[in-house]
């Protein structure tokens, strides 16, 4: 199965800058996630771990 899957794949003309671009994109996707995670706020890391408790309390005290 392995050797049809890479004869087909050395078949397709440029198809090593596919694994080039994923890669890439990957990235660029942990950087930017690193950088949001140095840059956020203290208050709004704060204010989104507590929503779970928050909407447990209210729905316990409508009922």
């Amino acid at each position: 199965m392995l050797k049809f899957v890479k004869g087909y794949l050395e078949s397709i003309e440029g198809v090593s800058t596919y694994p080039m671009i994923s890669l890439l994109i990957f990235f660029i996707f942990f950087v930017v996630l690193f950088w949001w995670v140095l840059t956020a706020s203290k208050e709004h890391i704060k204010e989104m771990s507590e929503m779970p408790l928050e909407s447990d309390n209210q729905e316990n005290h409508i009922r």
